[in-house]
């Protein structure tokens, strides 16, 4: 009898762990299937925010979970939303999702938005000397003239990288 109240009390314990944690771990290694039948019980979910600040689209884009990103996209997750990490378009720079940044850019989000150092994506992908996400980002109408907490622009960071091909695409 103590052993069957112990599971059921590890069961209870866990499940009741499992529900607070669910909905952001479905955002960052979740099934498509999984977050629509959590879209379906709660259309709400698509911008809850975890306890350090960060929404399910940034978590999904930060982990290149793909498939659950572009439901949340297709389905009213706040785009725009800045966190303390910074925003989806953010996450999607870091981690050199180019796929994820093209659903973005299809729903015309705002590339200038700036995390809590004042930097933009299209500084974030001079950093990490991605020419390709750089070109994209400036195509897309990214903004060049934007000066970060450290009064430095996109261009600013791309002689510092010494990298011809970024300083040429940002002339």
């Amino acid at each position: 009898m103590k052993k069957n109240y112990l599971i059921i009390l590890l069961l209870t314990i866990n499940l009741g762990f499992s529900q607070n944690n669910s909905n952001f771990d479905i955002a960052r290694k979740g099934s498509l299937s999984e977050i629509k039948l959590l879209f379906g019980n709660d259309k709400s979910v698509v911008n809850a925010i975890d306890e350090k600040g960060s929404s399910m689209l940034i978590l999904a884009c930060y982990r290149g979970n793909h498939d659950v990103a572009k439901f949340l996209i297709q389905n009213g997750a706040d785009l725009n939303y800045v966190s303390v990490n910074g925003t989806a378009l953010m996450a999607c720079v870091f981690k050199s999702e180019f796929e994820l940044v093209d659903e973005l850019l299809k729903k015309n989000i705002n590339l200038d938005l700036t995390d809590t150092n004042g930097q933009t994506a299209l500084m974030l992908a001079v950093q990490f000397t991605n020419v390709e996400m750089v070109k994209k980002l400036v195509k897309a109408g990214a903004s060049k003239e934007i000066k970060c907490k450290q009064n430095k622009t996109a261009f600013e960071y791309a002689v510092f990288s010494n990298s011809e091909e970024i300083i040429n695409v940002l002339k």
